[in-house]
């Protein structure tokens, strides 16, 4: 199976940002996602260092999440480069919908850009010397674009798949819907590619394709079978994820910011039906399980 391309480069990032992942062609240098707002200067580091010299000439995001494009306006402001997204969610960038774009919904901060282009499901696009296709995979967020080369037989999945699972199913905890039946249906058209490598949106790029298949598969039945699960894993994620920027927080305000915040106060609407202290207690216990944080008296320190 050899190693991934030297063409390619990734940059693995902690949880609070996704992967970046560098196609180099030459002078010319592509980056996929861009990483959280509150690591943007990090990114543009990082980023800077990568690029030994080199153009970085676009961005490319594989969907909207904040911490897939909260770096954008800091990469094109110190590089220039355009920012390519995927279609389905231009309109949401181009009117700076929060709630589109679950800032709101989630309590997630975001820096506005503009897009110069859009792509779609069956586009090719070229960097690291190769030639990709853009694959659509809803589930997590319905606009999302992947893409695949065959000849290495690579996939770079966002959050469509990872090693362990995938990402959140955002509008099935919104009451959306179509989450799980999306979800299912880029499973069963990531297992029918030739892959030898996958370079997720979070976590080291990997070859055990089938394993996180199969976790994948298995997470999936769990949350069909039982709704509480798949909101107890949301919840879960999303305040980990907020921790990480906040490092200190008390139980009454976790208590208050489950009651506030949109995506959870549907969750326990829809799926848990747990008063928002006994919710904070239950959701504390988890993450000190975790060890995401360490409890002291009636304050959470993130670890």
């Amino acid at each position: 199976m050899g190693a991934l391309p030297t063409t390619l480069q990734v940059l693995e990032r902690g949880w609070l940002s996704a992967n970046n992942i560098l196609g180099f062609d030459g002078d010319e240098v592509t980056v996929i996602d861009s990483g959280y707002v509150d690591h943007a200067p990090q990114t543009v580091a990082l980023v800077g260092r990568a690029l030994g010299g080199r153009r970085l000439t676009r961005l490319l995001n594989t969907h909207s999440h904040s911490d897939h494009v909260g770096g954008n306006a800091a990469l094109a402001a110190a590089f220039g480069c355009a920012i390519h997204v995927p279609e389905g969610m231009a309109a949401w960038v181009a009117r700076w919908d929060e709630a589109a774009l679950l800032l709101s919904v989630a309590d997630q901060r975001g820096a506005r850009f503009s897009v110069d282009e859009t792509f779609v499901a069956g586009d090719r696009l070229v960097f690291g010397e190769l030639e990709w296709t853009a694959l659509a995979a809803p589930g997590h967020d319905d606009s999302t674009l992947i893409f695949h080369n065959p000849d290495r037989r690579i996939l770079i999945s966002a959050d469509a798949l990872w090693r362990d699972g995938f990402g959140i199913l955002f509008s099935e905890i919104l009451g959306a819907g179509g989450g799980l039946a999306g979800a299912r249906r880029t499973l069963d058209a990531l297992a029918r590619l030739p892959l030898d490598w996958v370079i997720p949106g979070h976590g080291a790029p990997f070859r055990e394709v089938d394993e996180a298949l199969a976790a994948a598969y298995a997470r999936l039945r769990a949350f069909e079978e039982d709704g509480a699960r798949m909101a107890r894993n949301a919840l879960r994620g999303c305040v980990t994820f907020r921790l990480l920027s906040a490092r200190q927080v008390t139980l009454a305000w976790l208590a208050e910011h489950l009651e506030e915040v949109p995506l959870y106060q549907r969750a326990n609407r829809a799926f848990l039906h747990q008063p928002a202290d006994r919710l904070a207690v239950w959701l504390a216990g988890e993450l000190e399980r975790a060890g995401v944080v360490r409890r002291e008296g009636e304050t959470l320190v993130v670890l």
